[in-house]
């Protein structure tokens, strides 16, 4: 007998199936390719905050789940024996104007309420961020300390690995959904949803990114730019990403747009000038129509749940979107915030 069904290996989908499991349930992850491939095999793992300011129910969210990730990943690693790559590294952002200081400043002062002291948004000048660090005009940056990072193709094999040991019924390629069953089935998920609804909830957005062997420190901060995350792993590569893209022709391609990324992040960063090129990744990530990861009941299929829309925040939301959607479909206690639901994006 099984309790739950997820479709879909992604991030959304491991971290579901992990939460059901750990409250006892009988689960069965189908995955028709392939675990941790698609938007979740990416190279970057940036899980940043955003910013502390106009606080709104997907910020709170948010946070949350970045406080949940260390024992989350702790907790998955301790029953798997396999590294997520999860570190709370912060982060460094340069400051690139006057205005963008006072700016900033007056967000570390909205941070030290919203943050519940959990974490701190500090503002240091740069003969103080210790050399790995991006060029910053105005001679300040941004260090955050809720800032972390995971390996995603590491952090879904230890998913996988923990999922497997706790004895669910792991099955890839065609299987039978029984019990109640999650959807988490990426940017085709929401075609599909788009179809059975009649209306477009979602849709792909293409993203690219690239590793560098550079080993900047196993505590190094992961790096922001005007909009490029520059992110070190543990495994002495540094990710670059990525770009956002509503029209290609390939799907999994490369093409001069990531090259474009590699300049900007060499040129903000000149000490990875010459750092080889390891892996060059493309793939389509699944953006909800509302920008939050889409949550909830499947309208009008009774039995059936949704976990989607993660786009470029998928690891950083999953801890908290595997207990909200656990409570949903095991307890029946719906605790989805404002704006997440599949009928916000009608």
């Amino acid at each position: 007998m099984i309790d739950v069904t997820v479709m879909g290996g992604g991030v959304f989908g491991l971290a579901t199936a992990w939460a059901c499991i750990r409250r006892g349930a009988r689960v069965r992850l189908i995955e028709r390719r392939g675990f941790g491939t698609g938007s979740s095999g990416g190279l970057v793992g940036a899980l940043s905050p955003h910013v502390p300011e106009n606080w709104n129910p997907k910020k709170q969210f948010q946070l949350e789940s970045l406080l949940m990730a260390a024992g989350f990943w702790r907790e998955v690693e301790s029953v798997s024996g396999v590294s997520s790559g999860y570190l709370r590294c912060g982060r460094l952002q340069a400051i690139a104007t006057d205005r963008a200081l006072e700016l900033a400043r007056a967000r570390a002062a909205t941070a030290a309420e919203l943050w519940r002291g959990e974490a701190d948004w500090q503002i240091l000048p740069e003969a103080e961020c210790g050399g790995w660090q991006p060029l910053s005009p105005s001679g300040y940056l941004i260090r955050d300390t809720l800032s972390a990072r995971a390996q995603p193709r590491r952090a879904g094999a230890s998913l996988v690995a923990a999922i497997r040991a706790r004895g669910a019924d792991i099955v890839t390629g065609e299987g039978e959904a029984e019990g109640r069953v999650l959807w988490a089935t990426g940017h085709e998920g929401l075609a599909e949803l788009s179809a059975a609804l009649g209306a477009t909830v979602g849709g792909g957005v293409k993203g690219q990114s690239m590793a560098l062997r550079h080993d900047a420190g196993a505590q190094a901060p992961q790096l922001y730019v005007d909009g490029l995350h520059i992110v070190p792993h543990g495994d002495g590569t540094v990710a670059i990403g990525s770009t956002t893209e509503r029209e290609f022709d390939s799907p999994n391609g490369t093409d001069a747009q990531l090259d474009e990324l590699h300049e900007r992040a060499v040129l903000a960063c000149p000490v990875l000038h010459g750092a080889p090129v390891v892996t060059r990744w493309a793939a389509v990530r699944p953006r909800a129509k509302s920008r939050a990861p889409m949550l909830g009941e499947w309208p009008g299929r009774p039995g059936h749940f949704v976990a989607n829309g993660g786009f470029k925040i998928g690891f950083g939301m999953a801890p908290k979107v595997a207990e909200v959607m656990a409570d949903l479909m095991l307890e029946g206690c719906d605790a989805i915030p404002e704006g997440f639901r599949v009928e916000d994006n009608l």
